[in-house]
């Protein structure tokens, strides 16, 4: 499949790094008004692709930073975005760079940031992890993933793809299903439809915990192991006893017998909030 590169010879979509593309301008400025950004907003973009989305972020913004991995498209986004004197591409893998330190080199301390990324599902989990570790600062992240990952950050105790990601994200951002995206709008269109997902951070969480890196460890044991007990993830993830570990359980009102699947965001800032009084 070859698309014609903005002025710059034609472009060999890459399967590998999951590049499927927008063209439809009403759509892509539908995109970027959902993105909730403003003129006083600096924008990380995380995979630009052809330049598409960056313009009218870049007509919002204050200034917007790409980060593009394919090489090949540095030369067509350079060209694509010679009229968007605030925006500014640079080569790099998201899941190798010191993002803290880009923000901070590109926009400064004091900034007003919000993240735009178009991801492919094999690094959607990855990705915002990072994004949520990171860039704790970040007003707000819009995401363009696929269907499947929208009803994941969505998702509750019991529900398919329930786990530390829909957890964090439930925990950090009210999380919004801004838009569906049909895979026909795509270039070339991929097999599954797409969800325009917005992480719109919170000025506290509503159920803060006292160490959230503790939390993150404890929802990374929890779910190590989905079909065994969190008594026993407990044990082999958090290296606990079996009689802490049931301790805690039953103080946070969690069954000895529960799976961390069955378990609700609150239970687990409880849980955390217990097994960091017994550290």
């Amino acid at each position: 499949m070859k698309t014609k590169g903005r002025k710059s010879g034609e472009f060999h979509h890459k399967h590998s790094l999951g590049q499927n593309f927008i063209e439809d301008e009403v759509l892509l400025e539908h995109l970027a008004e959902l993105s909730l950004v403003t003129e006083e907003d600096s924008v990380l973009e995380i995979g630009p692709g052809l330049g598409s989305l960056t313009r009218p972020l870049a007509a919002r913004a204050k200034e917007v930073v790409s980060l593009e991995i394919d090489r090949t498209l540095i030369p067509i986004l350079r060209v694509t975005l010679e009229k968007s004197q605030n925006a500014q591409v640079i080569e790099g893998d998201v899941m190798k760079t010191d993002l803290a330190a880009l923000v901070l080199e590109k926009f400064g301390e004091d900034c007003s940031l919000r993240v735009a990324a178009n991801l492919p599902y094999y690094i959607t989990t990855d990705v915002l992890t990072k994004l949520l570790r990171e860039l704790p600062q970040a007003k707000s992240i819009a995401v363009m993933v696929q269907s499947e990952v929208g009803d994941k950050l969505l998702a509750g105790p019991g529900d398919d793809g329930y786990g530390p990601l829909t957890i964090m994200c439930q925990y950090f951002c009210d999380v919004r299903r801004a838009l569906d995206v049909p895979a026909a709008f795509f270039t070339p269109p991929p097999k599954v439809d797409s969800a325009f997902m917005v992480l719109e951070k919170r000025e506290a969480p509503e159920l803060k915990v006292c160490d959230e890196a503790l939390l993150w460890r404890l929802l990374r044991a929890s779910f190590a192991m989905r079909r065994k007990t969190l008594v026993n993830n407990l044990m082999s993830g958090m290296g606990m006893t079996r009689e802490d570990a049931a301790a805690c359980l039953e103080a946070a009102g969690i069954g000895e017998k529960a799976r961390a699947e069955e378990v609700s965001l609150e239970k687990f800032c409880m849980l955390c909030e217990e097994i960091h009084g017994r550290m």
